[in-house]
């Protein structure tokens, strides 16, 4: 695929603009799109040498750039409502409209998630053509060294000093920070005096303690369909156990809603009530242990360390109906307590992040300080896995993109 040259150099002929964007990803894009479409002289400025770096790493290469089932109750947030008016105003199906026009093949995985056929780096490539239609400039390998407000905006960096009537944050969470995540757009908040909720990393994996990895380490690889439930929230994929924890997408998705030392429900057989059929089981092979039984539904390996908590012995035909329909409610709730996630090492994701109370739903502007905006990651506005948090970037940059 033809790689684009971005548009970098010496920009000491366009030190002023009208609208200043901090953050070349997908929101930042996104807003830079919309503004300039609006006559607005638009700089964007990215600390990466390296356009949409997140875009281009995100669904394994090939970018699940929306989801077509997007709602409200797919995101968190200390406000849930706020995502609404920004959700409603730019869809799946109007970011969709923008990828077909560019001739992007894509194809629906599973559950509405939406993937290019090709590579994530038609996504960044659409995003620049865009953003060059509309007059956009970029200075990349940029590093902020001062913020100022004073009848303008000033902004003091590496490659000079611009001045703009908006500034937007789009610089993305603390997740990933070998591409270079930082906490600056927090830093940028509190500065302005802006409440700030506290970043934890999201779609994540699980850490087990010391005794739980020694106890479940050797399952490593073992894959099982499950529904993993936490703090009110189910979700019906697999998990993965890894050499510490748990991984796989069950697992991620419970992550965004896990509070420290609160447990993990998981169901084993969400395909059966186990009860019932364990219950059949003792009329078909009386002469069976209860874990070799167990052992015809999961996997070998994991039946086997099942088995070494499983309260009850001996041949399914010596355990009572009622000892049975107990064994049932374990293996439909077991419950395992991680000690942590992974971290932002590996968290696609930060939830929390700039207090919606401090902003404006529909038009992303602080409330105390005019014409500073917030839009993506940055806010406290955190989606599932499955390319709802590429659709609040989208949206929230657009609606910036009308009002800066």
């Amino acid at each position: 695929m033809k790689r684009i040259n971005y548009q970098t150099g010496n920009f000491q002929k366009m030190q002023n603009c009208d609208v200043l964007i901090i953050g070349a990803g997908a929101a930042g894009m996104m807003c830079g799109i919309e503004a300039g479409k609006r006559k607005r002289k638009v700089l964007l400025l990215d600390h990466s040498k390296k356009l949409g770096r997140k875009i281009l790493i995100s669904g394994g290469g090939r970018c699940n750039f929306t989801n077509i089932n997007t709602s409200p109750q797919n995101f968190v947030s200390n406000n849930p409502h706020f995502c609404k008016s920004a959700l409603a105003r730019y869809t799946p199906e109007t970011f969709l409209d923008l990828v077909q026009s560019h001739r992007i093949n894509f194809h629906e995985k599973r559950l509405g998630q939406l993937f290019c056929d090709k590579s994530a780096q038609e996504i960044v490539d659409m995003l620049h053509k865009e953003c060059l239609r509309f007059q956009n400039k970029f200075v990349m390998d940029c590093h902020i060294q001062q913020v100022e407000k004073q009848e303008h905006f000033l902004v003091t960096t590496n490659q000079g000093t611009f001045t703009s009537d908006s500034l937007v944050i789009a610089t993305g969470g603390l997740s990933v920070p070998l591409i270079g995540a930082t906490g600056f757009g927090y830093d940028l908040a509190r500065q302005f005096g802006l409440n700030i909720i506290k970043p934890t990393p999201a779609l994540d994996g699980f850490v087990f303690s010391t005794e739980q990895r020694q106890e479940w380490g050797i399952l490593a690889g073992v894959s099982l369909d499950t529904i993993v439930s936490c703090n009110g929230a189910s979700f019906r994929e697999n998990v993965l156990f890894t050499h510490t924890g748990l991984s796989g997408p069950a697992s991620l998705q419970a992550s965004l809603y896990w509070e420290k030392s609160k447990p993990l429900s998981i169901d084993l057989f969400p395909e059966y009530d186990i009860a019932s059929w364990l219950i059949e089981q003792r009329k078909k092979q009386p002469g069976s242990l209860l874990k070799n039984v167990i052992a015809e539904l999961l996997p070998k390996r994991f039946s086997e360390e099942l088995a070494k908590i499983i309260p009850w012995h001996g041949n399914i035909s010596s355990l009572a109906e009622r000892t049975l329909e107990e064994a049932g409610e374990m293996l439909h709730t077991w419950q395992i307590q991680p000690e942590s996630t992974v971290g932002f090492k590996k968290a696609e994701v930060t939830k929390g992040g700039v207090d919606t109370s401090e902003l404006s739903s529909k038009t992303m502007e602080s409330k105390k300080v005019p014409s500073l905006y917030f839009i993506g990651e940055v806010v406290d506005v955190t989606g599932q896995l499955g390319g709802y948090n590429f659709q609040w970037a989208w949206s929230s940059g657009y609606v910036a993109g009308q009002n800066v």
